[in-house]
């Protein structure tokens, strides 16, 4: 079964985001995780924190998990932290 990580996020720090983002997409190809949804939200229903929603999918939980916990995408976070606050969840 396939697994989604879905990222809520504001930006911070625009030019840190930028870099963190043409940095990121590459860590994803190891593990086969893809972008599927992109964007800023348009809330529906309920409270949100963040205003832009990412959400990648991969295809099995343990391939998601590698990918958060790999070294190439653990270099990354401290960049991530400056450009943007967010949170990530795993679903699936």
């Amino acid at each position: 079964m396939s697994a989604l990580i879905i990222v809520d996020a504001t930006p911070t720090d625009k030019e840190q985001l930028a870099l963190y983002s043409s940095m990121a997409a590459q860590t994803l190809i190891p593990y086969s995780g893809e972008f599927i949804a992109k964007g800023p939200i348009e809330n529906l229903h309920g409270n949100t924190e963040h205003a832009i929603k990412v959400v990648i999918q991969f295809p099995d939980r343990e391939s998601a998990v590698n990918w958060y916990h790999s070294d190439a995408y653990q270099k990354l976070i401290e960049t991530r932290d400056k450009g943007m606050d967010s949170r990530f969840d795993l679903v699936g």
